[in-house]
């Protein structure tokens, strides 16, 4: 169980790692994630599970090596046995047809993005992706996402790639030429607030996957809350995805920083 069958490096710092995990790969949703740990005092991480092939028994995971647990995940290899994964846990995202759905990825982001992008093509929907990133090696997943979408535009901050410019510009785009009956945001909270923004100005229903700090992902710890429509919601229980013009980003921007050394050191220098 959980031995991992494919590798395949991204980009310098982001591997997809297929992993064999047949009974998540049955339940699994677009939308859901999973905690993984390595080792029996490891720390606990959420990823989301990109894709899963029920047939196989696999689970894609997209891993961007930031901290120590992420780059012990991102360095094992074929044949490795990842000691710890549960879920499928969360909402799934729900899926139907609703006409015309806007989908916004930013960096690694892309990867939740993914299966949702599947879902909703395959749902009976019209579905135009905009993907962003820094530059064109940190644009992940094209050839699945163009695969389940009308359109796909890609932003590059430094014009590497696709169109230079950031991702609420070629949404912008399309927002102006024609109907969004849905729009979905996934990537840096920082992204999803202007990306949230822009669709609230146009009255377009939105839905961001909120990317909390998570520890044991049931609820429990209370680590991972945030305020949607000014309540406490728990991201690993309630979501991660929330009605986007309801989260209050700038408390999760905050909450993010908590474990940052900048932080710290000026949080005991006050």
């Amino acid at each position: 169980m959980n031995k991992i069958v494919e590798k395949e490096y991204l980009s310098d710092k982001v591997v997809k790692l297929v992993i064999h995990a047949p009974l998540i790969a049955q339940k699994r949703k677009a939308g859901h994630f999973v905690i993984v740990k390595i080792g029996e005092k490891g720390e606990r991480i959420p990823l989301t599970i990109s894709s899963a092939d029920t047939e196989k028994g696999t689970i894609t995971l997209i891993i961007q090596k930031v901290g120590v647990t992420s780059h012990k995940v991102a360095n094992l290899e074929v044949g490795d046995i990842i000691s710890d994964i549960s879920g499928p846990l969360g909402q799934p995202t729900a899926i139907k047809k609703v006409g015309t759905v806007l989908c916004a990825g930013g960096g690694v982001g892309i990867a939740p993005l993914n299966p949702i992008v599947e879902a909703m093509k395959k749902a009976g929907n019209k579905v135009i992706t905009v993907l962003a990133a820094r530059s064109k090696d940190l644009i992940i997943l094209e050839d699945s996402i163009r695969k389940y979408s009308d359109e796909v535009i890609i932003m590059t901050d430094d014009g590497s790639y696709g169109k230079k410019g950031l991702v609420t510009e070629g949404m912008e785009e399309i927002i102006n030429r024609e109907k969004i009956d849905l729009a979905i945001t996934i990537g840096p909270a920082i992204m999803m607030k202007y990306t949230s923004l822009l669709t609230k100005k146009y009255n377009i229903h939105t839905l961001a996957s909120l990317n909390s700090i998570m520890v044991d992902g049931t609820g429990m710890c209370g680590a991972c809350r945030v305020t949607v429509g000014g309540e406490t919601r728990f991201v690993c229980v309630d979501g991660p995805e929330f009605d986007a013009h309801e989260v209050d980003f700038d408390e999760l921007l905050l909450r993010l920083k908590a474990y940052n050394p900048a932080t710290e050191k000026n949080t005991k220098n006050n």
